[in-house]
């Protein structure tokens, strides 16, 4: 088996542009599962929704970037729905996630005239990404991606976003505080999902199309994009590494993410097997903390000890 570099090379702008676009789910992700601390499910129906709203509005007419902006109020409400069920009938968060994901199958189904996928011709209309100009695409995700991270950054540090982080935090604090940790969730869940849509969107411009299946396994390629830009950003920047700077990583890790998908697409390893290498790499990265904490006691224990040792012998 032969393999030629400048194939590698000329496929990396692709891999950039789909991990910037995935970059934003992942932030949808990040923001429930580090800020809340909960595991939401709703992603892998959401993120089909926002691809499925976006193509078919944009077949209807409407302006493409308007397009995004109704499929991620879809999002927004996929992510309330999971929100009350999890605060209002109190179903444990991850049940309540799967059962709006369940629900929006057949939504999404109905969304596209219950078609398995539908397509865009991309000659006819000028789209926000599109696989047919990669530079032009990685431009315009990257400064929405760059604006959103702003908005977030500013968001998270008013008086409202700080709430949002102090019930991830610690609920029973945040009560005391006289914060309504259920209306956080709520929010939390519909802002998180509204980026899952939105980036379900930008795929389905990017690629051309839309199909019932492309949101599965979602939350796992945010997971791994989560987990490899905070490994990432903590060997880089260590303690310096602010909330801004773990926004941007999220990003990154989305980016790096493709890069391996590229990679391995490269090497003609049989593509089945996507799935299996990401979760091992997100087992991977999820075991590097804990490992790094292990092995720094350790070193700390050993060095007591030979401290010790030393004491006794003098």
């Amino acid at each position: 088996m032969s393999l030629n570099f400048g194939n590698l090379l000329g496929a990396l702008p692709g891999g950039i542009a789909q991990g910037i676009i995935w970059g934003f789910m992942a932030l949808g992700v990040y923001i429930t599962f580090r800020l809340l601390g909960t595991s939401d499910l709703t992603v892998d129906g959401s993120f089909t929704t926002g691809g499925a709203v976006t193509v078919m509005l944009v077949l209807a007419g409407v302006n493409p970037v308007v397009a995004l902006l109704i499929a991620a109020a879809a999002g927004i409400l996929a992510g309330t729905v999971t929100g009350f069920l999890h605060t209002v009938f109190e179903i444990p968060a991850i049940l309540a996630g799967i059962l709006t994901q369940f629900a929006l199958y057949s939504i999404n189904l109905a969304i596209m005239g219950m078609a398995a996928n539908r397509g865009i011709p991309v000659d006819k209309y000028v789209l926000f990404v599109t696989s047919r100009n990669i530079p032009g695409s990685i431009l315009a995700a990257g400064l929405l991606a760059a604006a959103l991270i702003a908005l977030l950054y500013w968001y998270f540090g008013t008086q409202h976003g700080s709430a949002m982080r102090a019930t991830g935090c610690n609920q029973e604090m945040a009560k005391a505080q006289s914060i309504n940790i259920n209306s956080m969730k709520v929010i939390g869940f519909a802002m998180a999902n509204g980026f899952v849509a939105l980036s379900g969107g930008l795929l389905s411009q990017y690629q051309g199309f839309a199909d019932i299946n492309m949101g599965r396994g979602a939350i796992v390629i945010g997971l791994a994009a989560v987990i490899i830009g905070e490994v990432l950003g903590n060997a880089l920047l260590g303690k310096h590494l602010n909330f801004a700077g773990r926004l941007i990583f999220v990003v990154v890790g989305g980016i790096i993410y493709y890069f391996v998908i590229v990679v391995v697409l490269w090497l003609k390893l049989d593509s089945n097997y996507l799935k299996l290498l990401t979760a091992v790499v997100v087992a991977i990265f999820l075991a590097v903390p804990n490992l790094q904490a292990k092995s720094k006691t350790s070193f700390r224990l050993a060095g007591k000890r030979s401290m010790k040792s030393s004491r006794e012998d003098g």
